[in-house]
């Protein structure tokens, strides 16, 4: 149950610490005390089997939420290439195979658009903020730019090094993290988030009275006939 005064906590369903410290950095001005998973033991790792970043996401979220019996919010982004039909979507962590490095996915990606001229292509980025009722609030943004010839900058990770977003004339590899992350899909989908956080500590709290008054009408069904049929 929670405790009456006291601040929400909200589980960043992840154990990438930049990523943590990036969302983190959103809240600070909330009263919410925000963790992620290294603040915890051991917690099995949710199947991301879904056919959308929405569901995955969605999984993600509801899964960790679920496991501690803490809302969590959790991301699944991605990069979808016009001229492949989308792809690699959901599989861009792991494009080039399993356990594929970023070096591995670009030159994958390289290779599928040698020679190709339409080099479109967008970020996708879905939050999923879920309470242990499996209830959730979701956020979609997306970040529009075209894929280079080879890579540019030594900064982020994944595909950043071949994105470039015209606006700026840079690739996200070669932007710092506050210019990422102010046009960045996750960027967007957080400031989503950030613009109506008032309004979602509202909803966590009503989600958290009606899990209050559930598990009391529960605990109440369970108490009572025992206690009844031991004194007979």
């Amino acid at each position: 149950m929670s405790i009456p005064g006291a601040d929400p906590i909200l589980v960043i369903a992840t154990k990438n610490r930049g990523k943590s410290a990036e969302i983190k950095s959103v809240l600070k001005d909330f009263p919410v005390v925000v963790k992620d998973m290294n603040d915890f033991g051991p917690v099995p790792e949710p199947v991301e089997d879904g056919a959308t970043f929405e569901e995955n996401a969605y999984k993600k979220a509801s899964f960790t939420a679920k496991v501690l019996g803490l809302p969590a919010l959790a991301d699944d982004s991605g990069l979808e290439v016009q001229e492949l039909a989308g792809t690699p979507g959901i599989h861009s962590a792991r494009y080039a195979g399993p356990g594929a490095t970023d070096y591995e996915n670009n030159e994958k990606l390289l290779n599928a658009l040698s020679g190709k001229t339409n080099r479109k292509a967008r970020f996708c980025c879905v939050l999923s903020l879920a309470v242990p009722s499996g209830a959730a609030l979701t956020y979609e943004a997306f970040c529009e730019g075209v894929i280079l010839d080879s890579a540019r900058g030594d900064n982020g990770f994944g595909y950043d090094p071949l994105f470039l977003y015209p606006p700026m004339g840079k690739t996200f590899a070669e932007m710092s993290r506050e210019e990422k992350l102010s046009v960045s899909h996750r960027g967007l989908a957080l400031r989503q988030l950030k613009d109506e956080f008032d309004k979602v500590l509202k909803w966590l709290e009503r989600r958290q009275e009606e899990e209050d008054l559930r598990r009391g009408a529960h605990e109440m069904c369970l108490e009572g006939p025992g206690r009844e049929r031991a004194n007979r």
